[in-house]
């Protein structure tokens, strides 16, 4: 069964799984094994555990959509981030979150400084001024 999973940020994964186990808080946790019926979900928030021959990787997803139908599985979600633990996959996402958040700070505390000087320079020109 094939499964790609996209973000705004583009294509996070697209690989062949043996099966994959969704947890989402608000439609419980479901499994899905190669000819399922055809399924589509939201997920607020959870994750999607992906089960490849010996391997097991877990994505943390945040506002998506699952769709299920002919052995392929299409995730569309706000955020998504792997890990190979549940947890390390959620500690990743809080991880990237921090960055942004701190990233907007220092746009916004960059952007009322360039206002404030445009506002300076506008008032030293004398522009709007009859």
């Amino acid at each position: 069964m094939r499964i790609s999973i996209v973000t705004p940020d583009g294509e996070l994964y697209n690989e062949t799984v043996n099966a994959i186990v969704v947890a989402s808080d608000n439609n419980g946790d479901y499994g899905i094994l190669h000819g399922h019926v055809p399924i589509i979900s939201t997920i607020h928030q959870g994750y999607i555990k992906l089960e490849q021959e010996n391997l097991v990787y877990y994505v943390v997803i945040i506002g998506g959509i699952l769709e299920h139908h002919n052995n392929v599985v299409t995730v569309i979600a706000q955020d998504a981030f792997i890990g190979n633990s549940k947890e390390e996959a959620f500690q990743n996402l809080h991880d990237l979150r921090t960055e942004r958040i701190e990233d907007n700070k220092k746009r916004n505390i960059e952007l009322a400084l360039a206002e404030q000087e445009l506002k300076k320079q506008i008032k030293q020109s004398g522009a709007g001024s009859l």
